[in-house]
This record gives C-alpha cells, sequence and structure tokens, in this order.
C-alpha cells in the first residue's frame, strides 16, 4: 500500500488538530507535519517534501496564493485548498484554482470542529485525489464519520423517462468534470465564440463557491458564463454551471431548452451530479446533444454519457495524457461511453465543429 503523505498548513490550532486526527485516522494517510503558516512550512518542507499539501489561504506573514504560486514555479505539488464558506473565501478560493490547487475543503467560520468532524470523508476523498493528480508548473472512511452513504444512481432524482426529440436545430453541450476542471473549464471556455450552442456544465465543487467561479469565467469568456437559476433558458453563446450543493437537469418546452436547478440526495455521492446532468440531456435532446467528459476522479458522468451516446448524442472523452485526474473519463472510456478520445486542446475545436457541421 502506497502511502500518501500530507502537510498541513492553517494558522487555525482547531483545523491543525481536527484534519490531523481525521487523516491520520486512514491507513494509506501520514501526517508529517503541521505548521501555521507558510514560512514555517517551507522549513519543514524543505526536510522532508509531502505529497499533498492542505493549505489555508488566509494566513500572516505569507497568504496562502502567494505560497501557492511559489510552489507551483519551484516544485509542483498537488494542494487541496481550506477555505471558509464566505463570499470573500469564495473569491479567494478561486484565484488558487485558477494558480493550480486541485480541489476544495469548505470550513465555517463557527462551529468548526464538528463539522470537520463530520466532513471527515470529504477531506480524506479530497487528499486521495489530490495524490493522484498531475499537477504541473504554470475511498476508505474515518472510523468515527459512521457508514458510508449508499452510491445513489440518477434514478433518485430523474422523473419518468420522456422522448428525445429528433435532430433538430437547437442544439445543447453538456460538460461534467470534477479534480482539476476549474482549469480544464478555463482552457475551454476562454477560447469558444459566441456562436457555440448553450452550454450546461457540472463542476463538482462546493455551495457557494460555483457562483465566483462563474463569475470569474464570465470575465474571462467571449461566451456569458453564470451560475444557473432554476428556468434559464439555454441559449447560444450562454454556458450556464449547476450551483454547488445542487442538482441540475435539462428540461424542453416545444423546442427550447431549460434547466432545473432542485435539491435531492447526492448521486455517485455528489449533488450536483454529472450522471444527473448527462442522463436528463440523453433524454431531453438525444441526437440533438454533444456530450463532453473531463478530468476527474470517480465514475460520476461514465453511465449518463453513455446514455447520451446511446441516445444518439456525439460523446468525447479528454484523454489521459491532458488530465489532472484519469478517473471520470477513463470509466466512461471503458464502458464504451465515448465516440472519440482527444486531448483537452482539442475539445474546442470538436465543439465549433459540432456548432458548424453538426461534428459528423
Amino acid at each position: 500500500m502506497e502511502i500518501i503523505r500530507v502537510m498541513i498548513v492553517d494558522d487555525s490550532a482547531t483545523v491543525r488538530q481536527v484534519l490531523s486526527g481525521v487523516l491520520s485516522d486512514e491507513p494509506d494517510i501520514e501526517v508529517i507535519g503541521v505548521a501555521v503558516d507558510p514560512l514555517f512550512a517551507l522549513e519543514k518542507m524543505n526536510r522532508d517534501w509531502p505529497d499533498v499539501i492542505v493549505l489555508d489561504v488566509e494566513m500572516p506573514r505569507m497568504d496562502g496564493i502567494t505560497f501557492l504560486k511559489k510552489i507551483m514555479a519551484e516544485r509542483p505539488t498537488p494542494v487541496v485548498i481550506c477555505s471558509t464558506l464566505t463570499e470573500k473565501g469564495a473569491e479567494t478560493t478561486m484565484q488558487a484554482l485558477a494558480a493550480g490547487a486541485v480541489d476544495i475543503v469548505t470550513k465555517p467560520r463557527m462551529g468548526l470542529r464538528q463539522f470537520l468532524l463530520d466532513s471527515g470523508n470529504d477531506v480524506v476523498h479530497a487528499v486521495r485525489a489530490a495524490a493522484k493528480a498531475r499537477v504541473r508548473a504554470l475511498a476508505a472512511k474515518p472510523a468515527h464519520a459512521g457508514a458510508a452513504p449508499a452510491k445513489l444512481t440518477a434514478d433518485a432524482i430523474l422523473a419518468a423517462p420522456t422522448r428525445a426529440m429528433n435532430v433538430t436545430t437547437d442544439k445543447v453541450v453538456a460538460i461534467g468534470t470534477s479534480t482539476g476542471g476549474t482549469q480544464a473549464l478555463e482552457a475551454l471556455l476562454t477560447v469558444l465564440p459566441r456562436t457555440v450552442p448553450g452550454i450546461v456544465i457540472v463542476q463538482h465543487m462546493p455551495e457557494k463557491f460555483t457562483a465566483a467561479f462563474a463569475n470569474r469565467l464570465n470575465g474571462l469568456c467571449q461566451i456569458e458564463v453564470r451560475e444557473a437559476v432554476n428556468g434559464d433558458r439555454v441559449l447560444p453563446g450562454l454556458a450556464l454551471i449547476a450551483p454547488g450543493g445542487r442538482h441540475m437537469l435539462l428540461k424542453r418546452s416545444g423546442a427550447q431548452y431549460h434547466v432545473d436547478v432542485m435539491d435531492g440526495p447526492p448521486v455517485n455521492r455528489h449533488r450536483p451530479s454529472v450522471d444527473v446532468l448527462f442522463r436528463s440531456v440523453a433524454k431531453c435532446a438525444g441526437r440533438n446533444a454533444l456530450g463532453i467528459i473531463m478530468t476527474g476522479m470517480g465514475d460520476d458522468g461514465a453511465r449518463g454519457l453513455r446514455e447520451m451516446h446511446d441516445g444518439g448524442a456525439q460523446t468525447v472523452a479528454q484523454d489521459e495524457a491532458s488530465c489532472v485526474v484519469f478517473g471520470m473519463p477513463k470509466e466512461a472510456i471503458k464502458l464504451g461511453a465515448a465516440d472519440v478520445v482527444v486531448p483537452l486542446q482539442q475539445i474546442p475545436d470538436t465543439i465549433i465543429r459540432y456548432t458548424t457541421h453538426g461534428g459528423r
């Protein structure tokens, strides 16, 4: 068994103590050190470099963003950001993800100890995902956390099947991604022209963070990008990102598409779930859709992409070399869900060809 060696950098003694306990309970994780700020962390890391760093973003002497950029420039290492559930925390975390962090662990300002204990499995999952990440220069459960929740399928969210439309001129692009997806989506969406079909996206991300992520992308892209609101129309030149903590489904009224944003249990242990989005697209859009699964740990979206494929949609998986974590695309490919497997830099051209020529 390969051991994941972790350094925790946070100015909160509670966070350092609780995260150390949660992670040390796992047989495949070793906490090799904790530090109150990045300068102390660097002293320790220069003697014993970790496989994964769990990093706060608001600290004295050196902030987490500056430290992260230094690490990614000098010795790229997977970093999980430990961020507060506030608007300011979300905005700062977006900067961290853009700088190369691979995942987010959230923490509230109040009730911190109990929150971290209750969310222990999320922390462990984030660290394990980060350990598999390919960072470049620019899933056991803790014993005290209780039994793992059932791994529900998208049937828990979706209504009875509807009949997809025949081929029409109204098309939709559905994208699903997780670990590493914030950087991949930025690389993809920033080069798309305003003439692309409406885009619906699930990026695994906590509540409160998707709005900041969408706002950041909106300022960088030619297309409009925003966090989805229930009932939003799916329109050319618009990308809708599912809100963290809620599922997003594609629906249709006549020949027009819109989204339903709704509560419900986690699917494949995620909310929002890529499978929920993809299966709803398969039912409502059929051959009028393009499905794209990108970097991420686990298998969420693999079965949904296969359902899109079987319904006549065109389907794409990101290749291993360009993925931060080749989990979700790998599972989709194993199911025969992907028509093509391409590197990230070719996905924009795939969408453009689909827009102009139907992609065939």
